[in-house]
């Protein structure tokens, strides 16, 4: 059942008010200093269903030179999903980030880099980065 002329007219003159209300706007600076990093590459790339178990370190790289300070947030999912630690998460130059790791045969892993209020991962205007979801599983 097709609604009223009348009706299609009102939903779009309330419409046309929303879209056109006297509210100043407001002036977003649109260029690369100011957006949030983001994540560029992987090791393993994301989706990697045949990641050798023998790589020992995963690592992120970010598309904006990062604060490199010991700030990230690599988040789990739940314990039997997260790599086991094999030494000091570092950058191994202003936008890569490397977790040494020790991985299983034949798992499926899943981290989050930064995720809700775990964003450690920030630029150097102290901007958090995007949130990025990285699974890949071990060839058995």
């Amino acid at each position: 059942m097709k609604p009223p002329v009348k009706q299609i007219a009102a939903i779009a003159t309330v419409a046309l008010l929303i879209t056109t209300s006297s509210a100043p706007a407001q002036t977003v600076e649109i260029s690369v200093k100011a957006q949030p990093a983001s994540v560029v590459k992987t090791v393993p790339a994301a989706g990697d269903t045949a990641v050798d178990p023998a790589l020992k370190e995963i690592s992120v790289t970010f598309s904006k030179d990062m604060k490199t300070n010991r700030m990230w947030s690599i988040c789990q999912i739940s314990k039997e999903s997260f790599p086991e630690t094999a030494g000091q998460i570092h950058y191994k130059d202003n936008r890569t980030c490397v977790m040494p790791v020790k991985l299983e045969p034949g798992k499926t892993y899943v981290l989050w880099f930064n995720r809700a209020q775990f964003n450690s991962f920030r630029d150097t205007e102290s901007h958090p980065t995007v949130p990025y979801l990285l699974v890949f599983e071990t060839r058995k």
